[in-house]
């Protein structure tokens, strides 16, 4: 069961559900219409939005402005071997925000989402920056 809840404002749902679970380990919880969708990994509940899909994550603030993809704000999924996994991204088309990074608790990559949403991918150095319960997905 999920621990964390995370949302993200994507363009398009199908793309975004199939981006997460084909090549992120996350699997299909729910996805009643093609504005939401709702993805595990682990104790990670990824809740996906299209803007101006109704009520819910989607919906437009008070002043008309609708919510969007992008930032720089994103969350971390920790892996055995970067090396190996940026290569098969890579390979499948995945777009890449940076080159593997070297920082005092491990490496990381930062790749987006179908629509611009960024995924960190770490792998840690050291025992303290593992994740408690960390399975490769």
């Amino acid at each position: 069961m999920a621990n964390v809840q995370v949302r993200y404002i994507v363009h398009d749902v199908e793309a975004a559900v199939s981006f997460y679970c084909n090549h992120l380990g996350f699997r299909e919880v729910m996805h009643p219409s093609p504005f939401f969708a709702m993805l595990s990994r682990d104790d990670l509940r990824l809740v996906l939005s299209k803007p101006g899909g109704g009520n819910g994550g989607g919906s437009a603030m008070a002043n008309g402005k609708l919510p969007e993809p992008g930032g720089w704000n994103r969350f971390a999924i920790e892996v055995d071997n970067i090396d190996t996994m940026t290569s098969d991204l890579r390979k499948a088309g995945i777009q890449f925000r940076s080159e593997i990074i070297t920082g005092v608790g491990g490496k990381h990559v930062i790749i987006d989402d179908p629509s611009g949403n960024p995924v960190e991918l770490f792998q840690p150095s050291i025992p303290e920056a593992r994740l408690a319960g960390h399975r490769d997905g």
